[in-house]
């Protein structure tokens, strides 16, 4: 009798661990499934426009944008280095990848910031950073993001919002490089460096001040 209660009791305890794994299995799998589905509603948006120092504290501020990575692409050189890229020869531009919920911010109004935010007509120049790396390009990743771009141009051009020819390469967006890990929230940790505070603060108040209610 003893030898049986010793037995029933281990099954019962092999099943309550049984049904304890199933549960727990069951459980992870709702959760990948409900992460999926938020992933699903994420957008991306690369942009080339002028130095990422700046660009990223721009984008990162506005609602609707989950993150925002500076890094490389464009070029013909693999896994380029920032000094690399700095001496123009590697073809990549400075760009940002922007991660957005297009159902609280769309992708034309990521183009509205984009344009309002450096200047689209200086070829290969924004203020002193000149080169190549430092050009205006939108890297488009479908047919809708191609679409809006050439239409904001055209749109922009007909208005005459500029004096000169927007010189914005519209591309199709094809690798993407991350930049070294001392240039992510760049500005954030470095508002006292001479570079943020003469170049990236009039950038930042002159966006704030337009764009302030889409401001987190």
């Amino acid at each position: 009798m003893v030898f049986r209660r010793i037995i029933k009791n281990k099954t019962m305890k092999n099943k309550f661990k049984y049904v304890l794994i199933l549960a727990f299995l069951s459980f992870n799998l709702i959760a990948q499934k409900n992460n999926k589905s938020m992933d699903n509603n994420l957008t991306l948006a690369t942009f080339g426009n002028g130095c990422f120092w700046c660009t990223e504290a721009i984008f990162q501020r506005l609602k609707g944008v989950e993150k925002v990575i500076p890094g490389y692409t464009g070029g013909e050189v693999k896994n380029p280095t920032y000094k690399e890229v700095c001496n123009g020869t590697t073809g990549h531009a400075e760009a940002i990848q922007i991660t957005y919920d297009p159902q609280i911010i769309s992708f034309r109004e990521l183009l509205d910031v984009f344009f309002y935010t450096h200047d689209p007509t200086t070829l290969n120049r924004q203020g002193a950073d000149i080169g190549t790396q430092y050009r205006s390009a939108i890297f488009y990743h479908n047919e809708n993001q191609r679409k809006d771009a050439e239409n904001i141009i055209k749109q922009l051009e007909t208005e005459n919002v500029y004096d000169d020819k927007i010189v914005t390469e519209v591309t199709k967006f094809d690798v993407y490089y991350l930049a070294e890990n001392y240039h992510k929230d760049y500005y954030n940790n470095n508002k006292n460096q001479g570079y943020c505070r003469a170049v990236i603060n009039p950038k930042l108040d002159k966006f704030v001040k337009k764009y302030h209610s889409k401001i987190k």
